[in-house]
């Protein structure tokens, strides 16, 4: 069974270029739930954020993958789930040459992806469980594109906020992203006094408060 269902509305410029100019390990300071953990860069440094055009397929059928990114608009980010398959690439360099020329800003994938050197041409960045020469193939079997899909344990919903940098990705719904690049920013703001004190001899952990709990 095939299921294609509407575009999601994109999140709102002015959300994602606050989060831009933030780091992804800033909220996880602040919150546990949320985190693709077990993902990793094709390349350092890699920052995105886009809005999540989610795809889920069945392990060996990529067929979905295809046509979601033919679907790509400016801004978006193609969200592939695997249905647990960790092993199989479902994104080679046709796919990651596609979404670039449709203006997405990244891919985040919950499977393994191919064609290294390919793709490294066309500096588009992505994170996955890793690289691997097996594939997925054009079955026709099923997919879903724009339903909710898991990402290393973490439900994402298309639509959603993907937050990613060189440490890696964080999905965040739209209503819980307004005002939260100015709340990461001005937690990293506070650490740079803090530098110029440990510089003149000062502690990291005083600043912190881990001292306190040595006293």
């Amino acid at each position: 069974m095939f299921l294609k269902s509407s575009m999601p509305k994109q999140v709102d410029q002015s959300i994602l270029d606050e989060l831009k100019g933030t780091c992804v390990s800033t909220l996880g300071h602040l919150r546990d739930h949320g985190f693709a953990l077990g993902l990793v860069p094709n390349k350092r440094p890699l920052k995105f954020v886009g809005t999540a055009v989610t795809v889920r397929i069945p392990h060996l059928d990529s067929t979905a993958v295809h046509v979601a990114a033919d679907l790509l608009r400016p801004g978006d980010v193609l969200v592939i789930d695997q249905s647990g398959d960790v092993q199989r690439s479902c994104f080679g360099g046709l796919v990651a040459y596609t979404a670039k020329v449709r203006g997405a800003v990244g891919a985040v994938i919950d499977g393994c992806v191919n064609d290294y050197d390919e793709t490294q041409e066309y500096d588009f960045p992505t994170l996955s469980r890793g690289f691997s020469p097996l594939t997925t193939r054009i079955s026709g079997i099923e997919g879903a594109i724009n339903v909710p899909v898991s990402i290393c344990g973490t439900v994402v919903n298309p639509g959603d906020v993907v937050f990613a940098d060189s440490d890696g990705v964080a999905f965040i719904s739209p209503s819980d992203a307004v005002g939260l690049g100015e709340l990461l920013k001005s937690k990293e703001n506070a650490e740079i006094p803090a530098r110029s004190k440990i510089l003149a001899g000062g502690k990291v952990s005083e600043f912190s408060g881990a001292e306190k709990f040595f006293n």
